[in-house]
């Protein structure tokens, strides 16, 4: 027998083991696809950013090769100065053109053989003479006064100016000139520069390993040089596809952008030169981006296969952690809703005390969370402050029902005793929340700013801010309330108090809040709702029942009751009438309480209250499980049926 049972043992130990290990290994599967992707997501996030970090290095070094453009043709400009300026000097001191002619040809030797080959010619007219540094002899008719170089430098005003480039006539290469206008406001000398140099540089940007070509263009879209020297010379804005880019690149003066050149990808980057000049780079993404693909490619299945391994080491750990977190918010989420649920009982039940003020708590939590809003405070702040206002005369629980609800003025002893409701609110409340600020709400809730409040006669900033806004808003509600001594007082009587309180009873800052929601309020909604006339369906199959309810609830006069015997009679009430409050007989022929109470959720939301004689628990928990809101046991008790009628309907 035992080896018998040893065998069963042994395969349901082998059965329950191949089990779990099918649940570990799918559970680990699962979690690898996810985290997988997870990682897909974080190199994918990586890639970008180093696609971003290319880019912006390929702006970087376009600007230092921009910078170096600039600086050479700066170097034309320095030039051009230097010499006018020498000229001039010349001729102040009566040299004749005949010894600026030796000095330009002087000057234009030594820079052509000695400093740089591409500055060929330096030439003015001085005097309405034209003169040229390189022996140049213009053709018969020759203006130069009509010539771009001279009509810049005019409009240069003194200042030395860089000419539109050009392509020479003779050699066909590209040329551009440096002129200033001279202090007579008539002679201008000029230097023609070749743009070898600058073709050159251009030939040497490059970005991502020397993928992709560069090219400079003016603002006229005219090419000033380009990797390919046949593009020399063109205008990019006659060039309908090239045109829209140009236009890009012209509105963007320096950065990168993505565009489709001849059906591919590519990525541009320029740069301005001068104000006047793009340097511009375009390399295809596919070139630029491949070094990194592949490296984050490798990078990733490296990191897939150590990844495996740790969730492998990790998993169990991680399953333990989970559960213990997952219990623990579960835990903190029931603590967090029973704490409401007991502040919400707390504050029913003493405003439960007050037949007069129904809802004050709530109004002026309400009221007060609003005044803290505008006050600027943060959202845990205004829960503090709301969960106050709830709360903030816990302390009447120890005042008597007679005594709040009084028609008459208070006697000294009974006042005494009214005021005793700020210290016991605070002594129950002070060990329940390790934040004071709820205690010393209800405790000085009651002070006045002047310092002739209770209990402990504070004044000014020596109230705690917490209670200084509780002080206004239970103020401003229980004149916007009914008292057991009048009705709701008007609005602007209401404002007038506050305004006189201001400063005496009152925070100025806090009534001044006030103040402005009461000018918004303009239908005075902010005030305890008029009694509305609530409509009680009584269905019970004894008559005798039916009449017992009303007989028991005549004395409110802000019900209405309805009775049937039956369900039929019942749903044409309902169907003819807005209900309340339906009072259903849980055994009842033909239809019991169960079905009726089931029939009527299906059409409708009304609570209902279960009469009943049986007593005992099995019933009770029925009707609750059912959907009923509470039960009432046969005979009637009239003071609980009172309450609990009356409690529902509040909580409506």
């Amino acid at each position: 027998m035992n080896k018998i049972r040893k065998v069963v043992d042994n395969d349901t130990y082998l059965h329950r083991e191949a089990q779990y290990r099918r649940r570990f290994w799918s559970s680990i599967l699962a979690i690898f696809i996810l985290m997988e992707g997870l990682v897909l997501h974080s190199f994918i996030s990586s890639y970008n950013l180093s696609k971003n970090n290319i880019k912006e290095m390929g702006e970087v070094n376009l600007a230092y090769e921009s910078a170096k453009i600039e600086n050479y043709l700066q170097k034309s400009l320095d030039v051009t100065w230097i010499i006018s300026d020498t000229v001039w000097h010349m001729l102040q001191v009566g040299c004749t053109n005949q010894e600026v002619h030796e000095y330009l040809s002087q000057e234009t030797n030594l820079w052509l053989e000695q400093v740089d080959n591409n500055y060929t010619g330096i030439y003015g007219y001085i005097n309405g003479e034209y003169i040229d540094g390189s022996n140049w002899i213009p053709p018969e008719g020759y203006d130069p006064c009509s010539r771009d170089w001279y009509l810049a430098a005019i409009k240069g005003a003194g200042a030395p100016v860089m000419v539109s480039p050009y392509v020479d006539a003779q050699t066909g290469k590209m040329m551009i000139s440096a002129s200033q206008l001279l202090p007579d406001g008539k002679s201008v000398v000029s230097m023609d520069l070749t743009l070898n140099e600058i073709q050159n540089t251009i030939k040497n940007v490059h970005i991502a390993d020397g993928a992709g070509y560069s090219y400079i263009i003016d603002s006229s879209g005219l090419v000033v040089a380009h990797y390919d020297d046949s593009e020399n010379g063109k205008n990019y804005l006659d060039d309908l596809e090239i045109s829209t880019i140009i236009s890009r690149i012209q509105k963007l003066d320096r950065g990168s952008f993505s565009a489709e050149i001849n059906h591919k990808k590519c990525s541009v980057f320029t740069n301005s030169v001068r104000d006047r000049w793009n340097t511009v780079v375009v390399v295809e993404d596919s070139k630029l981006f491949h070094a990194i693909r592949v490296r984050f490619l490798v990078t990733l299945l490296i990191f897939t296969g150590i990844f495996l391994v740790i969730v492998l080491l990790c998993y169990i750990s991680y399953r333990s952690m989970i559960k213990h977190a997952r219990r623990e918010v579960v835990i903190r989420q029931n603590l967090h809703q029973l704490n409401k649920d007991m502040i919400l009982a707390l504050s029913h039940t003493v405003d439960a005390k007050d037949r007069y003020t129904s809802g004050h708590s709530y109004r002026v939590a309400k009221y007060a969370m609003e005044i803290a809003r505008r006050l600027g405070k943060s959202e845990e702040e205004q829960e503090i402050i709301y969960t106050a206002g709830l709360l903030h005369d816990l302390g009447k629980i120890r005042v008597p029902d007679e005594l709040i609800n009084k028609a008459d003025k208070l006697t000294e002893d009974e006042f005494e005793l009214i005021t005793i409701h700020t210290v016991s609110g605070y002594q129950i409340l002070k060990d329940i929340y390790k934040d004071k600020q709820v205690a010393y709400a209800a405790k000085y809730h009651h002070e006045r700013f002047d310092g002739k409040g209770y209990p402990n006669g504070l004044s000014g900033k020596n109230i705690p801010e917490i209670a200084r806004i509780i002080c206004v808003a239970d103020s401003y509600d229980a004149m916007a309330s009914n008292r057991s001594y009048r009705k709701v007082l008007p609005q602007e009587v209401v404002r007038s108090q506050i305004v006189e309180g201001r400063g005496s009873q009152f925070d100025p800052l806090v009534a001044d809040i006030m103040l402005q929601m009461i000018d918004e309020d303009s239908d005075y909604k902010m005030k305890q709702p008029e009694a509305l006339q609530s409509n009680i369906l009584v269905i019970d199959d004894e008559e005798m029942n039916i009449m017992m309810v009303s007989h028991i609830l005549k004395d409110e006069n802000s019900y209405t009751i309805f009775g049937a015997q039956n369900y039929e009679e019942a749903e044409k009430i309902m169907q003819e009438n807005h209900i309340d409050l339906i009072l259903l007989d849980f055994l009842m022929p033909k239809i019991d309480g169960l079905e009726a109470i089931k029939m009527i959720q299906e059409k409708y939301t009304t609570p209902v209250i279960f009469m009943t004689s049986d007593k005992s628990f099995e019933t009770i928990s029925k009707s609750m499980e059912a959907g009923a809101v509470d039960y009432i046991t046969k005979p009637f008790m009239p003071l609980s049926l009172k309450e609990i009628v009356r409690t529902v309907l509040i909580q409506m």
